[in-house]
């Protein structure tokens, strides 16, 4: 079940209390980034070596997310491809922010409760 299919039955219970949604967890996002494995080991390999030495096509079908957060925090997320024919960028770019925003979710929940608690204490 998606995120928004969830919100959807939350919201068709009546349930009021605050909460995180899918809308809050893109409005967290400032911006997003991806590279390959492939693109990092080339990229290191060329600062620290002058050149690139590895060839390893595989490298090269395990996909990251970074999302950098409003406040500055990043967490990442990835894609690996067991067949390189199924190998299709924009789908490995999909997948990897699906589980990088994924881990958004445990962050704001946790700010979230936070305040709840803060909140309830005064």
């Amino acid at each position: 079940m998606s995120d928004q299919a969830i919100e959807q039955e939350i919201q068709a219970k009546g349930k009021t209390a605050p909460r995180i949604t899918p809308q809050h967890i893109q409005q967290a996002i400032k911006s997003a980034h991806y590279f390959t494995a492939g693109d990092g080991v080339y990229s290191e390999e060329l600062h620290a070596h002058g050149q690139p030495i590895t060839n390893n096509d595989s490298l090269n079908h395990l996909t990251f997310c970074v999302l950098i957060l409003q406040n500055g925090f990043t967490v990442t997320g990835e894609s690996a491809c067991a067949s390189p024919e199924n190998f299709d960028v924009a789908i490995g770019r999909k997948i990897a922010r699906q589980n990088a925003e994924q881990k958004i979710w445990a962050l704001e929940g946790y700010v979230l409760k936070c305040n709840i608690a803060a909140h309830n204490a005064l």
